[in-house]
């Protein structure tokens, strides 16, 4: 009788104590699942990121609606490069070494600044005009000018891979385009490089597995359309604008309706 006594308060004591949660830091989150009788511990532990966390991961957030080529520019030094700099510092650099009335003038940065900067800083750059096609041959991140939503923007191109570029945008973050959108919003197809020189370059910047996964243009449409009852109309509207002009138009074809509608949509 002592013996099943002892037994029993030994496995209360060993339940009790894999039962005891260990004080979390502040943010942590703990969900806990019975899965059967056993006193024995079945745990994982997964990491839980916000979406905001993942959408900005290894990208300086720009502070001001000017400041987008600063952003760009501490995005790579920082993530590329390895220079632990911020943004105000950056601005500071740019300001001090670039054309400092041009800038207060126009309020943003151009390439130019930029290249004065890096090279005070000790790294070879340069801006080059290329192609889409070169784009895909680049094996160093590089910040490219954009003109989206009305406005001229700096960016900075990860990488081409699978018909997509993918782009750390200081502003919205993670985000990518099929080459044809990214082609018709490319700036005068120019882009900056800042090259490592001799030191080994990070691999902040690359693209990992999660960057790969995406939501095409035409689903996001369908989304919209079954879930947005003012997107429907609108869309309905367009269409049927576009029909209107059809019937009045004997040179146009179907086809071009088609595309019309396709493009319109997204």
């Amino acid at each position: 009788m002592i013996l099943v006594l002892a037994g029993s308060l030994m496995t209360f004591a060993m339940v009790q104590e894999a039962t005891v949660v260990e004080p979390r830091e502040p943010g942590v989150i703990v969900i806990e699942q019975d899965f059967d009788d056993s006193p024995q511990e079945l745990r994982w532990d997964i990491d839980v990121h916000p979406l905001v966390e993942q959408r900005y991961r290894n990208i300086v957030r720009q502070a001001y609606d000017y400041s987008c080529g600063s952003a760009a520019l501490t995005t790579v030094l920082k993530y590329y490069l390895g220079r632990n700099l911020n943004e105000r510092q950056v601005m500071e650099g740019l300001l001090h070494y670039g054309e400092s009335e041009r800038i207060v003038q126009r309020r943003a940065f151009s390439m130019l600044d930029m290249k004065r900067l890096v090279t005070a800083l000790g790294y070879p750059s340069g801006g080059f005009r290329a192609t889409v096609a070169d784009l895909k041959e680049l094996d160093h991140p590089a910040i490219v000018p954009i003109q989206h939503a009305g406005f001229k923007h700096f960016v900075v191109l990860r990488a081409i891979r699978d018909g997509r570029a993918f782009l750390a945008d200081p502003s919205v973050g993670n985000i990518s385009f099929t080459l044809a959108q990214f082609e018709e919003k490319w700036d005068d197809n120019v882009l900056f490089i800042v090259f490592p020189g001799s030191e080994k370059p990070l691999d902040a910047l690359e693209l990992k597995e999660e960057d790969m996964r995406f939501v095409d243009d035409q689903t996001m449409t369908l989304f919209a359309l079954d879930t947005i009852p003012e997107f429907h109309e609108a869309t309905s509207r367009r269409i049927n604008n576009l029909l209107e002009r059809q019937k009045n138009n004997p040179d146009g074809t179907v086809e071009n309706t088609r595309k019309q509608l396709f493009y319109r949509r997204n």
